[in-house]
């Protein structure tokens, strides 16, 4: 039997929402339906229906009467938070409204069925008319991810504390998963999984790629894998602890995005040598592509905006690189001499990055940390080499980054993917392709 499970959407200090249909309070039994506002002031919730203040110990929750007919929307639900697309819109949700207090502020939590709950996050995720395979593999993914998490939450529970942060003179290594939602088992935007309820229309396609792997996940050593996904590698896959925790996965490794090994490139990229041609080169990759039937399966509208995906460049003023630092990371180095890399991993991507200042350095990490700290939202991929401009006396007037790929780059490259699906090859290729060594399972 499928799980439900628990989605955190909304984080505001207030926030307004209508009930379309019956829905029950689940504290007093009564039925409501219509306007409603949501506030928290000194610790305590205020709810109103239609102007009707009623009962509102927390958690406040509101249960559909009809799961069917019923459902609820949240107004200036936030998505793209930090990232360069961030906007707010609203949204509507099948399922149970539940409204928690979290750290000063009101949370929104919906609670649905796990294969409900992957219908929007295939039609969030990418385009609801993506290629059948592309979106079987991306259901099989998803629903993996969550059924880990899942799993994951429970063994934190029991053994305690998750570091996310190592520190040692001169050094700050720091990265972000999911495990500061304590609450729920998963947010809606990017930090987890892209989830936007059934406000992006779905498609019969995307419910046929569900009921096709219905309860189908990827194993390995009969455990769910953690299996990751980004939107586009650059052309080789990263390693998981290279980014995250220092755990091995062997099925989320070093993987060469093609049925082919590129010629003229070392594809040894934690030599920075090799990291610089590869980045600044073109190498052939499914996911180094310009067709634009095929980046509309992946890339929703805001997404879009995007061009260079594959290959950028960014150029940051001095003024910019310390306001950066300081306004990103708290780090204040007078003015920015160098950006040294310290350690790559097997896609090119940045681990550990030197910083060197006029008044000291500092060498930060990981991959999410260094895109954060040179960034208004965050880079691209911390898979970058830095050109120095020169200004007056040691001090470079500016610094160009040139990068590769979009997003941490490990497990499934969704541009890839899709390339992958528009040249014929079975979901079941494509989770081999970027999964090695995992196995499909029926869980349910």
């Amino acid at each position: 039997m499928q799980p439900n499970i628990e989605v955190g959407v909304l984080f505001a200090p207030e926030f307004s929402f209508t009930l379309n249909g019956a829905y029950k309070l689940k504290a007093t039994g009564e039925v409501v339906e219509g306007e409603g506002e949501a506030l928290l002031k000194d610790g305590v919730i205020a709810i109103m229906i239609n102007g009707q203040a009623i009962s509102s110990d927390f958690p406040v929750e509101f249960e559909p009467v009809n799961y069917e007919e019923a459902g609820f929307e949240l107004k200036d639900v936030v998505i793209g938070i930090n990232f360069h697309w961030e906007r707010k819109e609203d949204q509507r949700f099948k399922g149970t409204l539940r409204i928690i207090s979290e750290d000063g502020h009101l949370t929104a939590v919906n609670r649905l069925p796990l294969e409900d709950y992957l219908i929007s996050v295939i039609s969030s995720e990418m385009s609801a008319t993506s290629s059948p395979q592309l979106l079987r593999a991306h259901a099989v993914i998803s629903r993996s991810w969550l059924m880990a998490q899942k799993e994951k939450e429970q063994k934190l529970k029991e053994t305690g504390n998750y570091e996310t942060v190592i520190e040692s003179e001169g050094e700050k290594i720091k990265w972000y998963d999911r495990e500061d939602h304590i609450n729920f088992d998963v947010c809606a935007d990017d930090h987890c999984q892209r989830y936007q309820g059934i406000t992006r229309a779905s498609t019969k396609e995307v419910e046929a790629a569900i009921a096709d792997t219905f309860g189908e996940v990827l194993t390995y050593n009969n455990e769910i894998c953690d299996a990751r996904f980004s939107k586009a590698c650059g052309g080789i896959a990263e390693v998981f602890e290279n980014v995250w925790e220092p755990v091995n996965h062997p099925y989320l490794t070093k993987v060469i995005d093609n049925d082919f090994t590129p010629e003229g490139f070392s594809l040894d990229l934690k030599q920075e040598d090799a990291a610089n041609d590869w980045i600044t080169g073109n190498p052939p990759a499914f996911c180094n592509t310009q067709d634009k039937e095929v980046l509309a399966q992946v890339l929703n509208d805001y997404d879009q905006e995007t061009a260079d995906f594959y290959r950028w460049k960014v150029t940051l003023e001095q003024d910019d690189v310390k306001r950066l630092l300081k306004k990103k990371i708290d780090l204040e180095l007078g003015d920015i001499i160098d950006m040294i890399p310290v350690e790559r991993g097997e896609s090119g991507r940045l681990i550990r990055l030197r910083i060197v200042g006029t008044k000291g350095g500092l060498i930060i990490g990981k991959e999410l940390e260094i895109r954060k700290a040179l960034s208004e939202s965050h880079l691209y991929s911390s898979a970058f080499v830095v050109e120095k401009e020169a200004g007056e006396g040691d001090i470079p007037k500016s610094f160009t980054l040139f990068g590769a790929g979009w997003g941490h780059g490990v497990g499934l490259c969704q541009i890839g993917a899709a390339v992958m699906g528009a040249k014929g090859y079975s979901y079941q290729e494509i989770l081999n392709h970027y999964f090695r060594g995992a196995e499909l399972e029926k869980r349910y």
